[in-house]
């Protein structure tokens, strides 16, 4: 167990103040109820999905679904907390990967396969993001949140007005942020606080570098994260903070919040390093500054032996789940089904999302770019912190951060992190 499980396991007193647990009735009138976890907390997500439960209580008066949101670093705690007590509600979320794996050997989720399978449902989605939510032939999750890859998000106005060309090399990227800096612009906006934000360049530098291969076989144990392309990663990325590409006090700013999206705003930084999502974070914060925003998928290493047209992320950025101990869950998937309907797919679209749900159609510009990064890549790195499992993935984000602070070294970073793989696959 991760150390966050452990100190969960110390929490279990106060985790049982907070939820009452699963298919509870009590305080419902009677009715049948579903306790609904997710981290949709910015804009009009949050509505859409309030609308969707609406649309399913509606059709269903039986029942009545308890919603409960949480930001995304705080929710991680929260579903530690509720995994080491046993008490999971009903649907929650995960990012699949590694943790997803441990809640399946745990007996923690569902077994969704029969509800994707009748009358066909599974057809609707993009077949990666079944294949991301199947594990030994069993569908364990609902990919519902976005098709989200990385990339450069940046500031049209502030290219022009530098006579700066989308760069399509690292060294064309470089000379970019040469230029902007030399104009008293900070290249890239950052809040690393959170650490995966961070992680953000540790894992599209080493796959432009080294391609697919030295993660793959990191995971499997064949290689090591001592490759030369992880070390290489962070030798850049220190370069990079040398030489004053990023905002001052980066670790100590918090992405949730939306600090690193300041700077984007008041034009003192170009360009953001940052998941698809900032479409629609944008969209609910400043939809004037989102009209200046163009997208381009991270360079290609011209000294490396990457595909340029790689991108890094997964083809349903939340999958939600439904809890082994559930009483209702047949009920909890109809429900999980109206936050895909036809409605439910329109708005998400509307907002600038990529519902990973076949026959869309994409007309806002910005999402569109983003779109067709995702239909020319030739294959996808899944994100490296989703990957592993959860030891592995917080030495991983506790380790980049201290090499984006100069404080560790990206061998003895490397070394920090194999150790703890090496420690996971004798589990």
């Amino acid at each position: 167990m991760t150390k966050k499980i452990m100190f969960g396991a110390m929490l279990l007193i106060v985790a049982g103040l907070l939820f009452a647990g699963p298919g509870q009735q009590g305080g419902s009138g009677g009715k049948k109820v579903i306790e609904f976890w997710h981290i949709q907390n910015i804009g009009e997500i949050t509505a859409i999905i309030e609308n969707a439960v609406k649309r399913f209580e509606a059709a269903n008066p039986d029942y009545r679904v308890n919603i409960t949101i949480t930001a995304n670093d705080a929710y991680k705690q929260k579903i530690a907390v509720a995994v080491a007590s046993q008490q999971l509600p009903d649907v929650f979320i995960s990012w699949t990967g590694g943790t997803t794996n441990e809640y399946i050997k745990a007996g923690l989720l569902a077994d969704m396969t029969s509800y994707f399978n009748k009358d066909n449902y599974k057809d609707k989605f993009l077949e990666a993001g079944i294949a991301q939510a199947t594990v030994n032939g069993k569908i364990y999750g609902v990919p519902v949140e976005n098709a989200a890859i990385e990339g450069v998000f940046y500031n049209k106005d502030l290219f022009a007005k530098y006579n700066i060309r989308v760069p399509s090399t690292i060294r064309e990227l470089e000379a970019a942020c040469d230029t902007l800096k030399q104009n008293g612009i900070i290249p890239f906006s950052l809040a690393n606080k959170t650490q995966w934000t961070g992680l953000m360049y540790y894992q599209v530098l080493p796959t432009r570098h080294g391609g697919l291969q030295p993660m793959a076989k990191a995971l499997d144990g064949s290689g090591s994260f001592e490759d030369p392309a992880f070390v290489w990663a962070g030798q850049k990325i220190q370069e990079w903070v040398k030489k004053g590409y990023f905002n001052d006090g980066f670790n100590g700013l918090d992405e949730d919040s939306g600090q690193s999206r300041t700077f984007l705003y008041t034009e003192q930084a170009a360009m953001q390093v940052q998941g698809s999502w900032f479409v629609g974070n944008v969209g609910a914060e400043n939809p004037d500054f989102l009209k200046k925003v163009g997208f381009f998928n991270f360079p290609g290493d011209e000294t490396g032996s990457g595909n340029a047209k790689t991108v890094t992320g997964t083809i349903g950025d939340n999958f939600y789940h439904i809890s082994s101990k559930c009483q209702y869950p047949e009920a909890a998937f109809e429900m999980l089904k109206y936050l895909l309907d036809d409605q439910s797919v329109r708005e998400r679209v509307a907002l600038g999302r990529i519902p990973p749900v076949k026959n869309i159609t994409i007309t806002d510009p910005l999402v569109k770019q983003v779109f067709d990064a995702i239909q020319a890549a030739p294959d996808i790195q899944f994100w490296y912190d989703q990957s592993l499992t959860n030891e592995v993935a917080e030495e991983l984000k506790v380790a980049s951060q201290e090499v984006f602070g100069l404080t560790l070294t990206p061998q003895d970073m490397m070394k920090r992190v194999q150790q703890a793989q090496t420690t996971a696959l004798r589990k």
